[in-house]
């Protein structure tokens, strides 16, 4: 079983080119789904799975308090797994076949006001290296909604501030070109020229953003940045990595972006994905019609 899920990563890295982020996401799921057919169901073998097994191991999930959202990946990882053992003639019919995907409840993402960007950014004002660099974070991210992951793998190659564009290999390495603004190019140009040969000492490497020790900065370091930000700006609300490219989409369509403009810059496949923001606008429409309308 080992070998087949191993093998099965290897394929999505190498041949599918998914980030390590999604690659560590099947390899999770794969592993409890294997752990559960092993020690509840008894199943050392893939090919003795039978659907009821799987349908058995969502209600498993699902008893555990699982979120819909993630009973609903996890059957998309295995549905994934059993269809590459057809195609390597490993197995001859797929189990998962005509297992309904539980209806997951879409949640509005959260976003920042315009006023609480403003804070945010403003927070971030400062003339140590470490400060310099978090603030061209922060403009970064907000100009262009690239993912905190994108950004974090931005090298020197990808940015192009004279001609006011970055280039950025996304999921599935796709690439897309997306504009920056004056401000965002501002705060990157002075990190460029004054925080990052401080931060970098003498590592080597092409990576724009960099820790303290000189080292490629971590999605995960990131977060704890912007933790820190936020609370140091006093706002409250509960955020994720995503926040500010969350912020950036729904802020363009709020001043009159075209829907279809802000799908390329995010690199959605599917338009629907980009339409959720449609319902934060509204949402938030109707948040400001009740705060302020005298009849409301």
């Amino acid at each position: 079983m080992d070998t087949l899920i191993t093998d099965f990563i290897r394929y999505m890295k190498i041949e599918r080119g998914l980030s390590e982020n999604t690659i560590s996401s099947y390899q999770r799921d794969l592993k409890a789904y294997q752990h559960y057919l092993i020690h509840v169901e008894q199943i050392d073998t893939f090919d003795a799975v039978k659907r009821e097994e799987i349908r058995q191991f969502l209600y498993f999930l699902k008893d555990e308090g699982r979120a819909d959202t993630t009973i609903a990946r996890m059957l998309s990882s295995i549905r994934a797994f059993h269809q590459y053992q057809i195609r390597e003639q490993v197995l001859l019919h797929d189990p998962s076949d005509l297992i309904e995907m539980p209806k997951a409840q879409k949640k509005l993402p959260k976003v920042l006001s315009m006023e609480e960007v403003e804070v945010l950014l403003d927070q971030s004002n400062g003339t140590k290296p470490t400060e310099i660099r978090n603030k061209a974070m922060l403009e970064l991210l907000y100009a262009t909604g690239i993912r905190v992951s994108e950004m974090m793998d931005l090298t020197l190659d990808d940015i192009h501030l004279s001609m006011g564009f970055i280039r950025c290999i996304g999921k599935g390495n796709k690439e897309r070109i997306i504009p920056i603004g004056d401000t965002a190019i501002r705060a990157l140009e002075k990190y460029m020229q004054q925080a990052r040969p401080q931060l970098l000492k003498k590592n080597k490497h092409d990576f724009i953003f960099v820790n303290h020790y000189g080292k490629k900065l971590t999605r995960q370091g990131f977060w704890k940045i912007l933790k820190q930000l936020t609370k140091e700006a006093g706002i409250t609300k509960e955020l994720s990595p995503h926040t500010l490219r969350h912020s950036f989409a729904t802020h363009l369509l709020e001043n009159g972006a075209d829907l279809r403009a802000v799908q390329e810059m995010l690199g959605h496949v599917d338009i629907s994905t980009t339409q959720v923001y449609t319902h934060v606008t509204k949402t938030r429409l109707k948040d400001v019609y009740s705060q302020f309308h005298p009849r409301a």
